[in-house]
């Protein structure tokens, strides 16, 4: 049974509290190198500390929240490669997209964009995990 079918409402708010936490998080991410190479640094560090990563932290409370809604075993492979693959985008934003904002330097600009290529990579492979739910 697809995860959103289920018919409780709570289950259906945290959903949808969930995908929008996702948005949040990603959409973004995608301007950060053009408004970087434009000099917009500062644009981009408040949105990231102020959106972004409060928004990935938001996703994993309603991740979870959905988890025990729904009655969703926590060993299932599916939901635990879900959960490392938002644990290696949580780092990545922390360690390697948050310095490379503020960083002049055109190297920090390569960093800023791979990082931001890994988080959409990771997203991507978490959408098809909570898609397909492999193993489930």
């Amino acid at each position: 049974m697809l995860a959103l079918l289920q018919n409780s409402a709570g289950y259906r708010i945290l959903g949808l509290l969930h995908i929008i936490s996702v948005v949040v998080a990603f959409g973004p991410a995608f301007l950060y190198t053009p408004l970087k190479r434009a000099g917009e640094t500062q644009v981009i560090a408040k949105m990231h500390m102020r959106m972004t990563f409060p928004s990935l932290v938001l996703m994993w409370v309603f991740g979870m929240g959905l988890a025990g809604v729904g009655k969703l075993s926590m060993g299932a492979a599916w939901l635990s490669a879900s959960m490392l693959i938002w644990l290696v985008m949580l780092v990545i934003s922390w360690m390697m997209i948050r310095p490379a904002i503020t960083d002049e330097s055109e190297s920090a600009t390569s960093k800023l964009a791979a990082g931001v290529g890994i988080t959409h990579l990771g997203l991507v492979l978490g959408l098809i995990l909570m898609i397909w739910k492999p193993g489930a």
